[in-house]
């Protein structure tokens, strides 16, 4: 007969795992002998055994005592289903990792491809590290609210690269992070950001802005957003303002 020590060490658990068991019910805890003892024979080895080729298997304990006592038949078709499961687990496991291994850049935290595929496209543009990073936070909040949307937005702002206009004022927006006092470079982006309004507005793009933003709390929120990001943009606001122009998020021209 068997001491608990013994018993754990044959059957290759710890003690700790089989008191574990007798609180589950899956192996029966024997009475104490003459002595206060608790003495385990052969049959609780091969149960302890079976159950620990089990769990190491990855059946869930609450399904153990099911195929202990199963018959054949029983047996297979849990097994089967057991074996289903872990694979559902494993794909869910693989996915985590993967997206584990996207979030090195930085980027692919909480937004879409589409929006990390326009960031490289700054990238490449020289934009710097800082005006990239203000865009990719941005674009989490826009991806918050719209997600079904991003698609569409990511294809519009992808094509605005192919416009000279954009990519200059990308290149001036880089100036700016690197010296955010220049009143004159201020001034030479307000009055191109002024002259990309006023196109806009002719392609009748501005009238589009209600239905693709149809949330003026959001785009609210938004504007907040941008104007804590960095101080220059409060005072772009209002060089813009002086050229007949409201919003940031939304564009307006101001009435006369």
């Amino acid at each position: 007969m068997l001491t608990i020590g013994r018993l754990a060490s044959y059957a290759g658990v710890t003690i700790r795992a089989v008191r574990h068991y007798h609180q589950v019910g899956l192996l029966r805890e024997p009475e104490r002998d003459a002595s206060g003892y608790r003495s385990y024979d052969a049959a609780a080895v091969v149960r302890l055994i079976r159950i620990r080729t089990l769990a190491e298997a990855g059946v869930p304990l609450a399904r153990v005592r099911e195929l202990l006592d199963a018959d054949p038949e029983t047996f297979a078709a849990a097994t089967t289903e057991i074996d289903r499961q872990l694979r559902t687990q494993i794909r869910t496991l693989q996915e985590h990792r993967r997206r584990i291994a996207r979030l090195g850049s930085g980027d692919t935290l909480a937004v879409p491809a589409e929006v990390v595929d326009y960031l490289d496209r700054l990238r490449a543009l020289g934009v710097p590290a800082a005006v990239i990073d203000g865009e990719r936070d941005g674009w989490i909040l826009m991806a918050a609210r719209w997600p079904e949307a991003i698609p569409a937005f990511m294809a519009d702002k992808v094509a605005q690269l192919g416009n000279p206009m954009v990519v200059r004022f990308y290149g001036l927006i880089g100036r700016i992070a690197e010296d955010p006092h220049d009143e004159d470079l201020l001034r030479e982006t307000a009055d191109l950001m002024s002259e990309m309004f006023a196109q806009a507005e002719a392609a009748g793009e501005l009238d589009q802005q209600n239905d693709v933003m149809p949330d003026a709390a959001f785009v609210r929120l938004m504007d907040a957003f941008a104007d804590a990001a960095h101080p220059v943009v409060a005072r772009l606001r209002e060089l813009v303002a002086e050229r007949g122009w409201t919003g940031w998020t939304m564009v307006e021209k101001r009435a006369p």
